[in-house]
């Protein structure tokens, strides 16, 4: 496959193109639909020979798409947030009283890498509360936070530290949220994948660490990622529909990746919208204003 991806809809595109086959894949079911104006696809991978062929792992993958970032007032802006909360709930299964750690990957000091951290900064950090039983009657649920940060900084794996605070704190749902890579420009900041697979941080730029998921955690582990960053190979062959001979492919460089000169603003925005999506899904009776409102 050209470039690098994380998101598995990619993924199934390219495989059905590399073999041209136009029909579902063996192990590997598709489904599309509109949701709150959005369209939303899913791609569930029930064999292994299916997650062989996409090289991701079984389990389900959705991905809702927004041509226009929305920004915070917008209608889209809570009509976003909702769709993602509504999709954080079925893949969570979250149920009265569980518990949840959210986990922000990356570094916040490069803002293509601070999807994570950013997200931490809009969720609703509740466990101190409810430990003191001054929770909030809106506010549903038992959550904390951590911004894991990078090992380059810290000395310390993202999933050694999540790991800690798992086990001393125990909750029963791990939200893990990180920065993607993506084979198409359009979907920068556009595109949020949720899965119920779990997270190998850094895997789509190439700089795979120890994976996130109920396997290493022992609790279910729900991945949420935005892509914010494309494979300068796969932007050139997206380009120019073409694909791109070893002589460009030296010109461009191995391993190169591109974004976008507005990516601050685009990054806190949709960073914004996903932890709010968050918090509608941990606390289903608040409203995107009364959120605001406890954030600030």
């Amino acid at each position: 496959m050209p470039g690098r991806t994380d998101l598995a809809c990619e993924a199934a595109q390219l495989y059905r193109k590399s073999v041209g086959e136009l029909t579902e894949l063996n192990g590997v079911i598709s489904a599309r639909e509109t949701v709150r104006g959005f369209a939303v696809e899913e791609v569930e991978i029930t064999t292994e020979d299916g997650a062989g062929r996409l090289g991701k792992p079984i389990g389900r993958y959705v991905t809702v798409e927004m041509p226009r970032l929305p920004r915070r007032g917008d209608e889209a802006f809570a009509a976003g947030a909702a769709t993602v909360a509504e999709f954080v709930g079925k893949l969570l299964h979250l149920r009265d009283g569980d518990s949840v750690l959210v986990a922000g990957l990356g570094n916040d000091g490069i803002t293509a890498d601070a999807v994570g951290p950013l997200t931490v900064k809009s969720t609703l950090v509740t466990r101190h509360l409810k430990a003191r039983g001054a929770l909030f009657p809106g506010l549903r649920r038992s959550v904390s936070a951590v911004e894991a940060g990078v090992s380059g900084n810290t000395g310390v794996e993202s999933a050694e530290l999540i790991s800690a605070v798992v086990e001393k704190t125990r909750p029963d749902r791990v939200v893990a949220v990180d920065a993607l890579a993506s084979l198409s420009v359009g979907r920068i900041c556009r595109t949020v994948q949720l899965s119920d697979t779990g997270i190998v941080p850094g895997s789509g730029v190439g700089n795979a660490r120890k994976e996130l998921s109920r396997r290493t955690l022992g609790v279910p582990v729900l991945a949420v990622g935005v892509p914010t960053v494309v494979d300068a190979v796969a932007l050139a062959e997206e380009l120019s529909g073409t694909t791109v001979d070893e002589k460009k492919l030296k010109i461009l460089g191995d391993g190169m990746i591109v974004t976008p000169r507005e990516i601050d603003r685009q990054v806190r925005d949709i960073s914004r919208l996903i932890g709010y999506g968050l918090d509608l899904a941990f606390h289903p009776t608040l409203t995107v204003e009364e959120i605001t409102m406890l954030l600030e």
